[in-house]
């Protein structure tokens, strides 16, 4: 077999060794067709700036580069606050509203189809345990997702709208950088220790303990991206197969 045949089928290994399903992949990226435009359109893109809609954009990258990092990221910010977010959906479904984080999904004057959208915050965490379950965990991923979210909380808190009486659909206290509601903010204490509690609290009190969760309950990742990965007995055949065909190894 040729060089040339060899990279041939080294690709159509690759490409068949795909570790997450096509399907996913179309029904994922379907969704984001229609939520990326319709929430520009209603909410600008400062919208992107919540830690959901980050990991929104993220995971679609992720499923397609199947890159376990990416996936880590969005699992390691996400699983917690998105988990908390379905109890406090659940309850306040019940007419008990337990913080106000997802009061927003029963204000009336939103219309079904917005609301219907941002349910993705009540299956995203379970298809993150999924993809990570299948393309394993990096532990690089509570370095990254701290350092991006921080950022992100900078940006909201000294350069993005607080909350205010009547906000509508304009995003205010993005990433709850002021309290957990949206129409007031918080009175527990000065707004600069509650941003400073969210500064340090958030990587040390929630995302480090999942991060570490994680590594206890998830496969290692083998590699960040199946495009990158190559079994090494696969490259050894390739390399003896090319000296067979050649009378000489490949040159770099």
């Amino acid at each position: 077999m040729s060089p040339v045949e060899n990279g041939a089928a080294a690709i159509g290994l690759r490409e068949s060794g795909a570790r997450l399903p096509l399907g996913l992949k179309i029904a994922y990226s379907a969704f984001m067709l229609v939520l990326v435009p319709v929430y520009l359109h209603h909410y600008g893109p400062t919208n992107f700036l919540y830690f959901c809609d980050i990991a929104l954009v993220l995971t679609l990258i992720g499923i397609w580069a199947e890159s376990a990092l990416l996936v880590s990221v969005c699992a390691v910010g996400l699983l917690a606050p998105q988990f908390f977010w379905v109890i406090d959906f659940a309850v306040t479904a019940t007419g008990h509203p337990l913080t106000g984080m997802t009061a927003y999904m029963f204000n009336a004057q939103t219309s079904p189809f917005l609301r219907g959208l941002s349910l993705f915050h009540g299956w995203l965490p379970f298809l993150l345990v999924f993809l990570v379950g299948r393309l394993g965990y990096d532990r690089r991923a509570w370095a990254v997702w701290s350092g991006l979210a921080v950022a992100a909380l900078f940006v909201c808190f000294f350069l993005m709208p607080p909350p205010r009486p009547d906000p509508g659909l304009t995003p205010v206290n993005i990433n709850y950088v002021w309290g957990m509601s949206d129409t007031a903010a918080q009175t527990w204490m000065p707004a600069w220790a509650w941003f400073t509690a969210l500064v340090i609290g958030l990587p040390l009190l929630v995302w480090w303990p999942t991060h570490r969760l994680l590594i206890r309950l998830m496969p290692p990742a083998r590699n960040s991206s199946r495009a990158n990965h190559v079994p090494r007995g696969f490259a050894r055949r390739v390399g003896a197969s090319a000296r067979g065909s050649s009378g000489q190894g490949w040159r770099g």
